[in-house]
């Protein structure tokens, strides 16, 4: 059931020719990447947008940053293969820019219903684009704070489905950048080991 419902979802994705990113994916004979993991995960990690490896293989967070996250993931004894895994913006942009809000906006809708296919008790924001979308999504815009404050804190929200905890994190990508980030990062992923529905 769930799967039919996901692949839909990929499906009206494959022929998005509203989206501005639709073009470019054709001509570079790129993928749509709509997410990977399990159906019943508990954590799901949202990131912002596709880059080239992942555009290229139809698969989220399979570059450097997947590599960091699958690391990050392995320090608090979570298997990937148990959480589910997304973007955003499900298309890649020209030059791995920042996604624009035009893009969030065409894309978004396709989240909310991932969400509420999967149904995760956690929602891990990776970065700010995601950590913006879901605090609005789930009237917490009185709590959004710059991600340099609310990476590591976690927020009680409202789903259809009954409470979430949303747990805002840097994107795994800052560590390639910066490698004195990844303490942070390894330290912000320890909250999701006591983060539970109380």
């Amino acid at each position: 059931m769930k799967y039919a419902e996901l692949k839909k979802i990929k499906d009206e994705v494959l022929v998005l020719k509203d989206s501005p990113l639709y073009k470019y994916r054709i001509e570079n004979g790129y993928f749509p990447v709509i997410g990977e993991g399990s159906h019943d995960a508990r954590i799901m990690f949202i990131g912002e947008a596709p880059g080239r490896n992942e555009a290229k293989t139809g698969r989220p967070f399979c570059g450097a940053a997947g590599k960091i996250l699958d690391d990050l993931l392995r320090g608090v004894g979570i298997d990937r293969k148990d959480v589910y895994v997304t973007n955003i913006v499900k298309d890649r942009p020209q030059e791995n820019r920042d996604p624009l809000p035009s893009e969030i906006e065409i894309y978004g809708p396709f989240l909310d219903k991932q969400i509420e296919i999967i149904k995760p008790q956690v929602i891990a924001t990776l970065g700010r684009y995601s950590y913006g979308y879901i605090m609005k999504k789930f009237d917490l815009d009185l709590e959004i704070e710059p991600i340099g404050k609310a990476h590591g804190k976690s927020y009680d929200a409202e789903a259809s489905y009954g409470p979430v905890k949303i747990v805002a994190l840097y994107h795994p990508a800052v560590a390639i950048y910066n490698r004195a980030t990844l303490g942070t990062l390894k330290n912000d992923f320890e909250i999701l080991k006591t983060v539970t529905i109380a």
